[in-house]
């Protein structure tokens, strides 16, 4: 049975290709996958890999959570389906401060 896990606070300069070849040694992997910027394409800094066997997915947990990388530390957990109930921290939005009308109008 294949075990999805998270990858977090990765350098972004890590691509697929990258994520692959780091937990490589722990078995066969099904799917790579760096999460990006829908945007700019840039890298968020996480990714999912699925592993084929629970027994890979579970070594590459225990040795590779906390490894450094390129002067970051890795986070790898189980990853956890996203649940669509669940509330979102809210968006930030950088552009526009507030909302209105600013100070056009004002007597």
């Amino acid at each position: 049975m294949s075990k999805k896990l998270y990858v977090g606070n990765l350098p972004f300069s890590v691509d697929s290709e990258k994520l692959k070849e780091l937990f490589s040694s722990y078995g066969e992997t099904e799917e790579v996958t760096i999460i990006s910027d829908k945007f700019s394409g840039r890298s968020k800094g996480f990714g999912f890999i699925t592993f084929k066997e629970d027994a890979g997915a579970e070594k590459a947990v225990a040795e590779m959570n906390g490894k450094e990388v390129e002067g970051r530390e890795l986070k790898v957990s189980e990853a956890k389906p996203m649940d669509p109930d669940r509330p979102r921290p809210p968006r930030r939005d950088f552009g526009n401060r507030g909302g209105g009308r600013g100070n056009f109008n004002r007597r």
